[in-house]
């Protein structure tokens, strides 16, 4: 049951399958608390519950005695559990109900007492705090949820900005790995070169876009900075998880890193990039509140986690679309506000036409191709009468084969090779250059997800890493 959108909760009812030994129902929207009656299964071998929305206590016993039977990556808040999972302990919510009055009235008291301490003891370490600079409207939703966190904090945690800790570049700034005290894990720090026009205005537009987002194929912002550097000047700055496994760009092309010639994926990792990317795109265009277009689909943008879970990040060109303005926002939406990527750009952005969801399915089509090919748009090889779009066109009628990224060495298995042509057929037909001829994400998805399920019936994937 493994990537089927299910929603909801788990039913406490599988706590009756006594005979049920393997459950597996990652990739999933599933939220609320896992059912204790699952510990109560005493023939469950593999439980795997990871990437869905899941929250609260983890049961003990039963299976969840056994980590290597259980998988609960990819969801938050968990708590308790056995001590081999190292999670957080559960904490009290509220007291119960047969406590005796003056037992409860003493445990108010100190309750209380407790609040007032802490809310005092605050108070006065921000007042001897230097207090950075406020955001501006536009980001103060994300600044009331969000640790604040000091120009000297950053300083320290990336060793001064060291280029060692330089970790890439883009059109507004740069990222560097650093870790801060207030998390335990390594961090990255994207900060802005105001110098650069747009920049001002790329922070504010990302903070808002990430105010608005949850989603686990999504960069997850930790927290944000705006406040003034040493020497006095303005200073801004979003802090992000560090993505161990770097860009999709990076494992793609790694021609500038020669010692890393070991970086290679595999057709089933593309697919499940692929995957990933299309929900996070489903969710901006359809799971929020208005609809956002990311505006900069392309490698450098896609993200691996240590599980090579794929999270789209960088939205400094995003644009938030609210229907219900109408034209009202059109001006906001206009294409010439927006730059994006050579190679990626949809052709309508070109000759006027606004900002919309099917531009950026036009961007992540032109992804798919890219991923299958091992070519990028902006190719040598592409002139104005060949592009990497027209070229996979071209070839799909003749197995596309040839054109397949040398890194994917194919052996001659119909299933794969099948697989390899309904891929590039995806993405011909989402970065067909007529809007509204391109695929909808939601179909994009289920495609995708049946070329997934056929690779999953072989017995061994005929996909192999060049050495």
């Amino acid at each position: 049951m493994s990537g089927n959108f299910f929603q909801g909760s788990i039913p406490s009812s599988f706590g009756n399958l006594k005979s049920l030994e393997i459950l597996d129902l990652s990739r999933n929207n599933l939220s609320g608390i896992i059912p204790y009656e699952l510990r109560n299964l005493s023939r469950l071998k593999s439980l795997n519950l990871s990437f869905n929305h899941l929250h609260g206590e983890v049961p003990t016993g039963g299976v969840f005695s056994n980590t290597t039977a259980l998988s609960l990556h990819g969801n938050e808040d968990f708590c308790g559990g056995i001590p081999q999972l190292k999670m957080p302990a559960c904490p009290v919510l509220h007291l119960k109900k047969h406590k005796k009055p003056l037992q409860l009235k003493v445990i108010l008291i100190i309750v209380v007492t407790g609040v007032l301490l802490c809310t005092i003891a605050s108070v006065i370490i921000l007042y001897m705090m230097k207090k950075p600079k406020r955001l501006s409207s536009g980001t103060s939703n994300l600044e009331d949820r969000l640790l604040m966190v000091s120009y000297g904090e950053l300083y320290e945690a990336t060793n001064g900005f060291s280029s060692t800790n330089l970790i890439g570049t883009g059109g507004f700034g740069s990222v560097y790995k650093g870790t801060l005290r207030c998390f335990n894990k390594p961090v990255a720090v994207k900060v802005l070169n105001l110098q650069t026009r747009g920049a001002s205005k790329s922070f504010v537009v990302e903070c808002r876009a990430l105010a608005k987002v949850r989603h686990r194929n999504l960069m997850k912002i930790l927290t944000c900075c705006s406040s003034i550097d040493y020497k006095g000047a303005d200073f801004k700055a979003l802090v992000f998880e560090f993505m161990p496994n770097g860009s999709l760009e990076n494992w793609l092309h790694n021609e500038e890193q020669p010692d890393s010639g070991d970086l290679n994926l595999n057709l089933r990792q593309r697919l499940n990039v692929a995957i990933d990317i299309a929900q996070a795109l489903d969710y901006l265009h359809s799971g929020c509140m208005e609809i956002i277009v990311h505006c900069d689909i392309k490698p450098s943008n896609i993200f691996l986690d240590d599980d090579m879970v794929a999270h789209l990040g960088d939205f400094g060109l995003a644009r938030l679309l609210d229907e219900d303005k109408g034209n009202g926002n059109r001006e906001q939406a206009t294409s010439s506000l927006v730059k994006g990527t050579i190679g990626y750009i949809p052709p309508e952005y070109g000759m006027g036409g606004t900002v919309s969801a099917e531009g950026d399915i036009y961007s992540y089509g032109i992804l798919l191709l890219e991923m299958i090919t091992g070519k990028k748009p902006t190719d040598n090889m592409f002139s104005e009468n060949l592009s990497l779009h027209n070229m996979c066109k071209m070839t799909l009628s003749e197995g596309l084969i040839e054109q397949v990224d040398p890194l994917l060495q194919v052996k001659s298995d119909n299933t794969i090779r099948e697989a390899l042509v309904s891929f590039a057929r995806i993405g011909v037909a989402s970065s067909s250059e007529i809007p509204s001829e391109r695929m909808g994400i939601k179909d994009v998805i289920m495609e995708l997800l049946a070329i997934n399920r056929r690779l999953s019936c072989l017995q061994g994937i005929k996909v192999v890493t060049q050495n």
